[in-house]
């Protein structure tokens, strides 16, 4: 069993992208299917789960257009809290649940505001 706020899952790699599990809050607000990765401060809407992962996926997509083209990419991660090493097998480590609450206000207010359920999903980030 991993750590309290410990992000758990599994990294799969190959020479252009990596896959890692991260958490992901589902809760509705104003009768909104909201799911929102904290770990990447990305979000998505939808009038269900299906809808807002699909909403989510673009917002994603247009995170990673901009930043790889802006080559902002990796100073992004960073200053969201995540570590990046020259490792193969885990290069990007995010931050902890606990260290997001801490520092990231709009996961706090939905933490403290809204009832939600946290899942972990994967997602596919450029190597």
């Amino acid at each position: 069993m991993a750590p309290q706020g410990e992000i758990q899952g599994t990294w799969k790699s190959n020479d252009h992208e990596i896959e890692v599990h991260l958490p992901f809050i589902i809760f509705e607000q104003e009768s909104v299917s909201v799911v929102y990765c904290p770990a990447l401060d990305i979000s998505g809407y939808g009038i269900n789960e299906l809808e807002a992962f699909k909403s989510f996926e673009v917002n994603l997509g247009e995170f990673l257009l901009y930043t790889n083209h802006k080559g902002t990419f990796i100073s992004e991660l960073k200053r969201m809290g995540w570590t990046v090493k020259a490792s193969k097998y885990k290069p990007m480590v995010p931050p902890s649940m606990s260290k997001l609450l801490e520092e990231n206000d709009n996961f706090s207010n939905i933490f403290n505001s809204y009832p939600f359920r946290k899942i972990n999903h994967p997602v596919s980030l450029p190597a």
